[in-house]
Parts: C-alpha cells; sequence; structure tokens
C-alpha cells in the first residue's frame, strides 16, 4: 500500500502508515516511507524518502531524519536529534536532549543538538547523550553510552563507549596494515588511517 487516500484531506499520499500510527499536522513524509503500529508522529517532524519507522516509536517536533533511515521498535527520537541519510536507530535505544533535567525546573529552551551523521548505525539499547555527534559511518554498539564526540568509522563499545577499532561502510571491523590501509571483505572498498582518523578511498 504505497499510495492512499487521506480521508480528511482527499490528498493522495505516496507514504504508507498503519491505521494505528498517530502523525500529526505539520509532519514532512517522504515517498516510500513507512510508520507501523502505534507510532507517533508530532508536529514539525520531518522525514525524508524510504525510512522505516517501526512499533511504537515516537518522532518529536523539529526532529530532522534523512533518506533511508531505519527506526527500530521501541525507539524515541527528541526534538533536537538530526539523522542524516541511511541512519540505523536499533531497538529501544536511546536518545537525550537535556544534560541535567528535573522534573520541577522546565529546560525547554535548553535542548541540547545532536547530529548523527551519515550511515551510521546505533545498537539495541544504546543510549546516546544529547550534544555529542556521531561522525558518519560509525558504529555504536549495543549497550553502549556514548558521552563525546563520535568520529567517523569509528567502533564504539562499553558504559562509558569507548573506541575499540574502525569499521568500513558495510559494517566489518577494519584491520589496518603497516602502511595505514585496510580493505573491507565485502566490498572491497579501501580505507586509509593517517593522523588519527580513517577515510575511505575509493568515495
Amino acid at each position: 500500500m504505497a499510495d492512499k487516500l487521506d480521508s480528511t484531506s482527499f490528498v493522495l499520499m505516496d507514504y504508507f502508515a498503519h491505521e494505528t500510527a498517530v502523525i500529526d499536522d505539520g509532519c514532512t513524509i517522504g515517498a516510500g516511507t513507512k510508520v507501523w503500529h502505534f507510532s507517533h508522529l508530532m508536529t514539525g517532524c520531518k522525514l525524508g524518502q524510504n525510512c522505516n519507522v517501526g512499533q511504537n516509536v515516537v518522532i518529536s517536533p523539529d526532529v530532522v531524519l534523512g533518506n533511508n533511515v531505519k527506526v527500530q521498535n521501541n525507539v524515541s527520537i527528541y526534538t533536537g536529534v538530526t539523522c542524516e541519510d541511511d541512519v540505523f536507530l536499533g531497538p529501544s535505544m536511546v536518545f537525550t536532549n537535556v544534560v541535567n533535567p528535573r522534573s520541577a525546573v522546565n529546560r525547554r529552551g535548553d535542548f541540547l543538538k545532536t547530529v548523527v551523521r551519515k550511515g551510521t548505525s546505533i545498537g539495541a539499547n544504546a543510549t546516546i547523550v544529547c550534544g555529542n555527534d556521531l561522525g558518519a559511518y560509525s558504529f555504536i554498539g549495543a549497550g553502549t553510552v556514548i558521552t563525546k564526540e563520535v568520529p567517523a568509522f569509528a567502533l564504539m563499545v562499553g558504559n562509558p563507549g569507548k573506541q575499540i577499532g574502525w569499521m568500513s561502510k558495510f559494517g566489518h571491523r577494519l584491520e589496518f596494515d603497516s602502511s595505514g590501509n585496510a580493505t573491507c571483505p565485502e566490498s572491497g572498498e579501501v580505507y586509509k588511517f593517517e593522523n588519527n582518523q580513517v577515510h575511505c578511498i575509493d568515495g
């Protein structure tokens, strides 16, 4: 059901929303995106094309998701979060947006921004403390707690999260030779390690 008729506005939409999903007025949803059971998209959020929003997901106002973002079940994406294209958010992972929350203190104006760069994967039950951007194609292991900026292609595990290696775009751990080169076993792409950073030579 890629297309459906919105009975309230009679506008043909090219995304799918399960009948139990709640989509507030003022959301932007790209073509091919799917929103599943009991999920709630709040006013002002923006979803790109071909996203998949799993069951029991909340996407708060002004959140931005790029194209082909996969959001697994039981994830809340709070105001201040931006996910670029091809990001994977694992089941029950957690974002925050205030570093010192108190129930009796209104800190709605103190939200810290978090940017999840292109191709990043965040494992199940991981926690991303707000204000810490995640570099492109970084890989956050299940249950990891991120308390600082994460470099591109970094593999992070533990609480607090520590870097234990580097990952390819295809999600394979990279093993660098004495010249600082590594090859992804799946894609064949070559990566270079220099100046404590990794980049893909092939693009």
